[in-house]
């Protein structure tokens, strides 16, 4: 028997690739499906379409709140702010070292 995951926020482990979200993420869908049908009358295609939207919502939160995500934003922004840096240093580099600015630290 699986265990019911269809309320419970999204594990690291199955947020780490596309592969690994298709499966939670089809998993959940299919509960909750489930879920709603009970044996009653068919489920609509707008639905099911809404259920797949509602988990699209929550797989694309746990991704944006992951210590993984963290992490890769942290090394954009570090790349970014670098980058910038430099070009501002480039710009004015003949200035500044007329002002005594040299290359490299003491």
């Amino acid at each position: 028997m699986t265990e019911r995951k269809a309320g419970q926020p999204y594990a690291a482990g199955e947020i780490l690739s596309f592969d690994r979200i298709k499966r939670a993420m089809a998993a959940r869908v299919l509960d909750r499906i489930e879920d709603l049908w009970q044996g009653k009358q068919p489920i609509s295609a707008e639905q099911i379409s809404e259920v797949i939207g509602d988990e699209w919502q929550k797989v694309k939160e746990a991704v944006q709140s992951s210590p993984a995500a963290r992490e890769a934003f942290r090394k954009y922004l570090e790349r970014t702010v670098s980058e910038q840096i430099d070009k501002l240093v480039q710009q004015d580099k003949a200035e500044l070292e007329s002002l005594g600015v040299v290359e490299k630290g003491l």
